[in-house]
């Protein structure tokens, strides 16, 4: 199991960890667990073009804005970042041959913060 540290620079973004997995792997895995245990973040399987990462970014926001009054932002007004990590997800399986995530040809592991800045961990389990 490898752990990846990620420092998040902004609220919102979204960070290509590709490589990061990558080179994580062994030669004789078949899987690749890709997981985040933190309830305000997201791991997916898109394309990392500059355009599509503000769109899905956007979009999210819009889907959940922030500070529209929801109940958990009484406590620490980051209702709209849990809402948008558990739409999308806290993990994604791939398929793993030589030592190569079998991605499609535009596929990247993209990370997902929704309450940043900070300091993150995601766990690559292969098996």
């Amino acid at each position: 199991m490898g752990v990846l540290s990620i420092k998040t620079s902004r609220r919102v973004e979204i960070i290509d960890i590709t490589g990061l997995v990558e080179r994580s792997l062994e030669k004789d895995s078949d899987l690749a667990v890709i997981y985040s245990p933190h309830t305000t973040t997201a791991i997916v399987i898109n394309e990392a073009e500059s355009g599509l990462l503000e769109d899905i970014l956007d979009f999210m926001e819009r889907l959940v804005p922030y500070g529209k009054g929801y109940r958990h932002d009484r406590i620490d007004s980051n209702a709209d970042a849990h809402l948008k990590a558990s739409i999308l997800g806290n993990s994604v399986v791939v398929p793993v041959e030589n030592g190569k995530l079998m991605l499609g040809t535009w596929q990247r592991i993209l990370f997902i913060e929704f309450d940043g800045p900070r300091s993150r961990r995601v766990i690559v389990k292969v098996v």
